[in-house]
This record gives structure tokens, sequence and C-alpha cells, in this order.
């Protein structure tokens, strides 16, 4: 397991790692609120799916934009700005909230504001990935990141339910508003060597092609995007309806939202800080194939739960075995991409991701509404265990158990300079 935290030895990468954290703790609190707040005020599931869509929506929409000017544009700038327009629509929620007018319509049309902020920033975090530590250690970068982002989810929630108790939903919000200032310092801390030129400027529409046409012509990329959108469409889901399970199944509102998502949160640490070592062991394909057989399981057990409790233990493996997916596509994806393309191969993975994504929430969500959120949460399940063994398991190419360092940065790109001029950080 130690072997999963050597990515944190290199001083850009845990400076980054840290802030992240502190940010996506500030973001899962805002997360859970947003629910809560929504499910209490309308009762329906289909509300609660349609705000998780409005945060997911724009990662579809503007990721491959967002990777476009990753390719092109100085990062450090990018991400401070993209950075600073999510602090604004935190904080303008948080107002809306402290003045009694966080209508649940109010509430969605930030959360779509703050999600296209996000959507056209991160595929520069991911891009810089490689270029915080050498070749071999990508796996585990990914692995950490992972983790830290459901440590958030770990601490988060818990301090959601505290923060609503004790002073309301604007207190969550303004907490979350706060926490980027943490990735706004990573920003002035963390320096990367000066990338090459990127020769003579090309249309939008022209390098959008060109990453596309880098996904096509790799075949482990293009089945790590299948995949990944197969699961977005048919499992993600469960993430968004989590307060609506809280609510209709386990008769719970913001106390049992923050256990499920807790409980979820630990499950994914667990799960990262394992990966680095049953990869080693078993390979990256044998362990995506079982990764993605038992989240279909586990769904199941957890949409059949008897008790809060027992679906909290389903949800944390549950935990565990989704961020193996998700890691396991990610890093496929980044041991893949040509340098530089990768933010365009990025920002098309994480279209798959975000538009299938909040599309399966609305569907499931407005589903909840006429059969019952147990029927569709076990129904998802059971639907990509179809999927999975009609179509895309016998297409997962062995080639995934391959070393692709070809296009992972160079080790020496971790070094520190003075005359760099840009800085990663990573968007909560």
């Amino acid at each position: 397991m130690l072997s999963s935290l050597r990515p944190l030895r290199h001083r850009n990468f845990a400076l980054v790692w840290t802030a992240a954290l502190v940010s996506n703790v500030g973001s899962w609190m805002q997360t859970v609120a947003v629910g809560v707040l929504v499910t209490a005020r309308t009762g329906k599931p289909g509300w609660t799916g349609l705000v998780a869509a409005a945060a997911f929506l724009p990662n579809g929409l503007l990721s491959p934009i967002g990777g476009v000017m990753t390719d092109r544009m100085d990062r450090r700038l990018w991400l401070f700005v993209t950075t600073a327009g999510e602090t604004a629509f935190a904080v303008v929620l948080t107002v809306l909230a402290a003045t009694g007018h966080a209508s649940p319509g109010a509430v969605t049309l930030l959360v779509l504001g703050g999600g296209a902020m996000s959507a056209i920033g991160f595929p520069a975090y991911q891009a810089m990935l490689p270029d915080l530590v050498p070749a071999d250690q990508l796996g585990p970068a990914i692995s950490l990141s992972s983790a830290q982002y459901n440590m958030g989810r770990v601490v988060g929630p818990a301090l959601a339910g505290l923060a609503i108790v004790a002073g309301g939903y604007a207190v969550a919000f303004g907490i979350n508003a706060a926490s980027f200032l943490a990735v706004l310092v990573a920003l002035a801390l963390v320096r990367l060597p000066r990338r090459p030129p990127v020769g003579e400027a090309a249309s939008l529409r022209r390098r959008l092609a060109e990453g596309a046409q880098a996904v096509r012509a790799s075949r482990p990329t293009s089945v790590a995007v299948l995949l990944v959108g197969a699961v977005a469409l048919t499992a993600s889901p469960f993430i968004a309806l989590v307060p609506a399970v809280a609510l209709k199944a386990f008769h719970s509102k913001a106390g049992g939202t923050a256990v499920l998502v807790t409980a979820q949160g630990i499950g994914a640490v667990a799960g990262a800080l394992t990966l680095t070592p049953l990869v080693r062991r078993f390979g990256r394909r044998r362990l995506l194939v079982a990764d993605l057989v038992a989240v279909c399981a586990l769904l199941v057990a957890y949409g059949a739960a008897p008790s809060l409790w027992v679906g909290a233990a389903a949800l944390c493996l549950v935990g565990a075995t989704y961020l193996g997916v998700l890691a396991g596509c990610n890093t496929v994806v980044q041991l893949h991409a040509p340098p530089a393309l990768r933010g365009r191969v990025l920002g098309i993975y994480m279209m798959a991701l975000g538009t299938l994504y909040p599309v399966g929430a609305l569907l499931q969500g407005n589903l909840a509404n006429l059969v019952g959120i147990r029927a569709v949460t076990i129904g998802g399940a059971l639907l990509l265990l179809v999927l999975l063994l009609a179509v895309l398991i016998r297409r997962i190419p062995h080639e995934l158990d391959l070393p692709a360092t070809v296009h992972a940065a160079p080790a020496q790109a971790t070094s520190l300079r003075s005359d760099a001029g840009e800085p990663s950080t990573a968007s909560g």
C-alpha cells in the first residue's frame, strides 16, 4: 500500500494534491447541502436528478472546448480564471441561501454555472498530472487524485450535516466558497517547465477533430471512453440519487444522505490506496473487468438493502469498485494520449462521462417518481451487467497490461524552475 503514496514525495504533486483536498471538502459540503435542500423542499427525486445534472452536464458539453484551450493556453492563467469563476458562483449561492432566496430553480442555475467553470478548467489539471510525477508513477498519482477527491467525500458530507444543523445551508455554501482559496494559493506556488510552442493556430473545429482522431487511433483509449460512457449512463446515477435513496428508501434526510455519501467515500479511499498493488499483482485488464462486474452486483445489493446501515455497507464496497473502474479507465487514457493532444483526448473522455451521467441521472430520477428509487437503482445495475456480458467485456484489449509509457512525461518535468510559467492545481 505504501507504493501508492510515492507520488506525494514530489513537491509539485503534493501541493496540488493538498489544495485539491481542501477544495473538494468544500465542494462535497455544497453537493450534499444542495441535494438535501432541493429534495426537502420539493419531495421529488426528479429534482435531485436535475440539480445533479446541472452540475455535471457542462462536463459533457464544454470539456472538449476546455481540452482545446488546455493544449494552447497558459494553464496557470486559465486555471486561475476558471477557479475564480467557480468561487463567484459559490459566493452568490451563499448569499441567496443567507437571504432566504435559494429556490430550487435558482440553486440549479448557480450549480450549472459553477459546473461550467469546472468543465472548461478541469482538463488542464488532468493534462498536467503526467508533468507532476515520473512516468512510472502516473497510475499511483491518478489513484491518489481519486483518493483525495473521495476523502473530500468522506469529510465533506459529515461537515455538511453539522453545518446545516448548526447554521443552515448558507454556512455549508460559504465554506465551499472559501475553500477555493487553497486552489488559488497552489497556483502561486507550483511551477512547471515551459511547454514547447504549439505551432500554428488552427480552428476550434479542426483541433477538436484532431482529438477525436487520436481517440479513434488508439484501441485502448477508445475502449476506455466506451466503457466510461456505458458506466456513466447506467451505474453512475446512483451518486446523484443518494439523497433520494436516503429519503425515499430509508426515510432519512440530511443525516442519511451524509451516512451514505461518507460510506461511499470511505470505500473509494480504500480502493484507491489498494489499487496500485492490485494492478501489479493481477494486471490492469483483469482488475478492470472484476471491478466492472462487482459494481453491478454491489449496486443491486445497495438497491435491495433493508436498512440504512446495510445500504451504507453495500455502498462502501460500491465506492471501492467504482473507483477502480474510473481510475483504471483514466489511467489508460493518460498513458496512451500523445502529449500535444492530451488535453483534447481527456476532454473527449470527460465528455463521455459528463454527458451520459447527467442524462442517466435525469432518466433514473424521473423513472424513480414512477416505479420507485429501489427498482431504478437495481435496474440500472442489471442493464450495465447485460451490456458488459453481451458486448463490452470481450472488447477490452489485452494491451491495457502493456507498459505504455511512451506518451508520459519525463521524470525531470517535476523539477522546479524559477523561469517556468505554468503552475498546476486541481479544481474542486
